[in-house]
């Protein structure tokens, strides 16, 4: 299970995969067999800090192999 706090503070979610877009990155957050519901998690100055961020989340997974993980999205 992985919470994230968007980068604006005013979101956690319970986020079932990240993916960066460009500057942005965005968490699905539920699925149906024909739709996927995103949300932004953050945005940064450009896509090498976005995928920087998405690495740091990985290694906080994989610290955190057995219980709940929890991040908060970085300001900048």
């Amino acid at each position: 299970m992985l919470w994230i706090i968007t980068q604006n503070e005013e979101s956690l979610m319970n986020v079932k995969e990240v993916t960066v877009k460009g500057k942005y990155i965005e968490g699905v957050v539920g699925r149906s067999l024909i739709n996927e519901w995103s949300k932004l998690l953050g945005k940064y100055e450009s896509s090498k800090r976005a995928k920087e961020i998405i690495n740091e989340i990985y290694k906080k997974i994989e610290e955190e192999k057995d219980s709940p993980v929890t991040f908060t999205m970085p300001k900048k």
